[in-house]
Order: structure tokens, then C-alpha cells, then sequence
């Protein structure tokens, strides 16, 4: 009951401030309570709330003001935000308005924009992804289809509200369930986060496999007994991982497959737990295909892993890029870029991506972004980035320049970082005479890795 009066009262406020239904709310917000209560207040009002990483530059947010137009901006004193001429409201201003009167619910089509998020393209341009209200009703499929979520569980999730995997996944699921959900607070590194589930009564666990990956660092046996399983998205789980924690907990970890474009879809359960090698099955209501060239393709051959475009959870498309949208489609069928095999049971073996996307801790960044980023400094020629399996399990970015000599590796760092949010910003540089390109001059990615190898000797 306080949940839904402060969200609604935040929703008077918002409307206070003179937005109208329709207006887009940019949210420079951290891991606070205001994050989740002002995201479901300008959604239940009407508004279109832009939730955005704390870890963005100024430089990216005032990017993404230029995108979308928002008409109001809620932010956090510590978030970088760049000068505008937008009013800005600060958190203070948001906890005031928990106990304003409860707004109406704003009632409408489910297939109007409800919420905008971001992700990057393939392209590298990171694409503001549009998503209607009826985005909520796909969710009900991940109850049993990956969750097996029940009404007296307290589900602890690992992770920033700003990434949907988070919002959905850590808090609105458990509470359209009537669950209980526990978010680590911003300061709680991962070696506490076994003593909070233990201390809290955690009955499933959510992550990225990167945080799953610190938390077993401590080489111990964990004393949880309360929690039955943990979940998986962001990026792939390996099985060495997946062995390490049953090894740890005495329980399994559950994964998925999804995207910003369409939440999770693929995933195994508990009560139909993915077949070894796999991402497990098409969640029961889902609709899901394996694509070649002329169509789906015979069971057991390797396409591009589809969803259809009845989906309720697929997105509406990106914001301002009607072209982009239209090259995610191949007929009724939404193409997620990864590659899959299926086989006569429905599981979905992944192959991965058919792009040069990377994977940084769960966030998909493009390398073409960094690239662009990095090639501005008067000492780089020209610029290559992949991300590079440095240890066992662990991934990071890697950035290959040309250019007159060697540099300053601190000096890079910084000009990284003053353009891109941290988790873009590549660990290592390496000074080439040449980039790997083929017969068409074209820049080859996949051969960095032999270049890294070379000079750091095998991973």
C-alpha cells in the first residue's frame, strides 16, 4: 500500500510539474528507491519515463536529450548530466512527492509507448528502444518459464534499476506475483552479497554471470539455506561457471536468453531445467524460430535465432530510426543477431552472435561506438576494439591502435572515460603498425584475438 501511494503520488507531482501524457522523462537517478518509485509514477500518469546508467558521461546523456526531447529531467546530484535548459527536478524533490494525493491511472491503448530504453546497435549508434504498456503482460510468461516465482519467495537481484533485466526481473515480477524483492544497495560489493542472502532469507538469486563470477572468488562453500536457485541473463553462462556455484550452494542457476528489444524468451526452469550445451526452450507462450535465408530451417540446422512480431514483449521499434527497425525483420519475424541450433525437443543451443558485438559484464556494447570514441585522439590513426577472454570466464575490452608511437596507456584511459561510460571503456591498448583487414580492405575484428595472444601469450 505505501509502494503504490508513492508511486502514485509521484505521478501528482509529475503532473504538477506540468508534463502532459505523452512527454518523455530523461531519469539520471542511481540505485536508489526514487529510481523504481519515479519509473512506475510517470508510467502510471501517462508520462514516458528514459531510465539511463549512472555510468554514462555527460558527453553520452546530452546524446540521448538530442534523440528523444525529453521535457523534464529527474536527477541525482552525483550523476553526470550535462548543462541544459531543461528543468530538473533532484531527489529531494521526488521523496516530497510520495505523500502528494494519488493520481488516476492514465488508461489508454497497451500498444502506446509506455517506456524508452537504451541499447547499442550494431551500427554504433546506441539505439533508444521503444516499448508499449502491454510489455508487462509478456512478463507473466517468465513466472514458470524461467522463475518458477511463487507468492511467498524473496528474490534478491544483483544489479542497476536502469537495466531491465533489473526493473523487471528484481522488482516488478516479484511484486505482480506479490513476492518480496531485496536490491543490494549501491556500496555492497559482491563478496557481501552471500552473507545478505543468507542474513534475508533470499529463495532465488539473480545476476549477470560476471557477479556471479566475484562472489565465487572467495573459493568457499556458501552456507545458504533458504535459496533454492539462481538466475542467469546478460550474457552466457559457461558451464565451468554453472558447476562452480552448484559446487558452492548445492543449487542450480537457471538461465536465459533475451534482449532490450524483447526481455528473455528462451530460457530452462525448474521445473523444465535446459538440456546440457543449451539456453534451454521457447517459454510457453512464445513463439520462437530458428531462420536461414528462405525461412525457418529443418530441425537440428544452425539460422539466426527469431522471435515473432506478435510478441507482446517486443518493442515497438527505435526511436527516430525507422530503417534500423525495418533491418530487424525479416518478414513476421524479429531477428535477434545470435546464432542458434534447435532440436527435436524445442532446445535452443547457442552459437553466438553473428555480429561483432561485445559483452561487458551482461551489457552489449558495439565496437564501433568505442572505435569512435577513441579515434578523435591526435596520437591514433586508426582504431579496433573486441572483447577478449583474458581468464576463465572472464571477458574484457581491448583496444588495438595505430599511429606514430606507442602511448600513454593512463592517458588513453582518460580520454576513454571522459566519452564513454566505464563498462565501454576498453582495460588494455596495444600499439599495431597495421589493423587486420581482408582482400576488401574491410577491418577483420576476429583476428585481434591472434594479436593479443601474441603479446600476452595464450588466454
Amino acid at each position: 500500500g505505501r509502494l503504490k501511494s508513492a508511486i502514485l503520488g509521484t505521478g501528482t507531482g509529475l503532473l504538477r510539474a506540468g508534463l502532459q501524457p505523452g512527454d518523455r522523462v530523461l531519469m539520471r537517478l542511481g540505485n536508489t528507491v526514487e529510481f523504481p518509485v519515479a519509473y512506475l509514477g510517470a508510467i502510471a500518469v501517462g508520462l514516458v519515463p528514459i531510465p539511463t546508467s549512472s555510468q554514462l558521461t555527460a558527453h553520452e546523456v546530452a546524446g540521448i536529450i538530442d534523440t528523444t526531447g525529453p521535457r523534464l529531467i529527474l536527477r541525482a546530484d552525483d550523476i553526470a548530466c550535462p548543462e541544459t535548459d531543461l528543468p530538473i527536478l533532484d531527489a529531494a524533490d521526488l521523496g516530497a512527492m510520495h505523500d502528494l494525493p494519488a493520481a488516476d491511472w492514465h488508461m489508454g491503448d497497451p500498444e502506446r509507448l509506455a517506456y524508452i530504453i537504451y541499447t547499442s546497435g550494431t551500427s554504433g549508434i546506441p539505439r533508444a528502444v521503444c516499448h508499449a504498456h502491454r510489455a508487462i503482460w509478456a512478463r507473466r510468461m517468465m513466472f514458470d518459464g524461467w522463475y518458477g516465482l511463487r507468492e511467498e519467495d524473496r528474490l534478491c537481484h544483483a544489479g542497476a534499476f536502469n537495466w531491465t533485466f533489473t526493473l523487471g526481473t528484481g522488482l516488478m515480477d516479484p511484486w505482480t506475483m506479490g513476492a518480496t524483492a531485496l536490491i543490494p544497495a549501491p556500496e555492497v560489493e559482491p563478496a557481501h552479497i552471500p552473507l545478505l542472502l543468507k542474513r534475508h532469507d533470499a529463495t532465488i538469486f539473480a545476476a549477470a554471470p560476471g557477479v556471479y563470477r566475484k562472489i565465487l572468488k572467495q573459493d568457499t562453500k556458501l552456507s545458504l539455506p533458504h535459496l533454492r536457485h539462481g538466475l542467469a541473463a546478460g550474457e552466457k553462462l559457461s558451464e565451468t561457471l554453472r558447476g562452480h556455484w552448484e559446487e558452492a550452494t548445492g543449487t542450480p542457476i537457471h538461465e536465459a536468453y533475451g534482449m532490450s528489444e524483447c526481455s528473455t524468451f528462451i530460457s530452462g526452469s525448474p521445473d523444465h531445467p535446459a538440456a546440457p550445451g543449451t539456453l534451454g526452450r521457447p517459454q510457453d507462450g512464445r513463439r520462437v524460430a530458428i531462420l536461414g535465408e528462405d525461412g525457418p530451417v529443418r530441425t537440428g540446422a544452425e539460422g539466426t535465432i527469431a522471435v515473432h512480431k506478435s510478441d507482446p514483449g517486443l518493442m515497438l521499434g527505435y526511436l527516430g530510426a525507422p530503417e534500423a527497425t525495418a533491418e530487424k525483420f525479416a518478414g513476421d519475424w524479429f531477428l535477434t543477431g545470435d546464432q542458434g541450433v534447435m532440436d527435436t525437443s524445442g532446445q535452443i543451443a547457442y552459437l553466438g552472435r553473428a555480429d561483432d558485438m561485445m559483452n561487458a559484464g551482461g551489457f552489449r556494447v558495439s565496437p564501433i561506438e568505442v572505435e569512435a570514441a577513441l579515434t578523435p585522439h591526435p596520437g591514433i590513426r586508426e582504431a579496433a576494439v573486441t572483447d577478449i577472454e583474458v581468464k576463465e570466464d572472464a571477458r574484457v575490452i581491448m583496444a588495438f591502435y595505430t599511429g606514430p608511437e606507442t602511448l600513454d596507456p593512463a592517458e588513453l584511459d582518460a580520454f576513454a572515460r571522459d566519452r564513454l561510460a566505464a563498462y565501454k571503456a576498453p582495460r588494455g591498448y596495444i600499439h599495431v603498425d597495421a589493423l587486420p583487414t581482408g582482400a576488401n580492405g574491410k577491418l577483420l575484428r576476429r583476428a585481434l584475438r591472434p594479436i593479443y595472444e601474441a603479446r600476452h601469450g595464450q588466454a
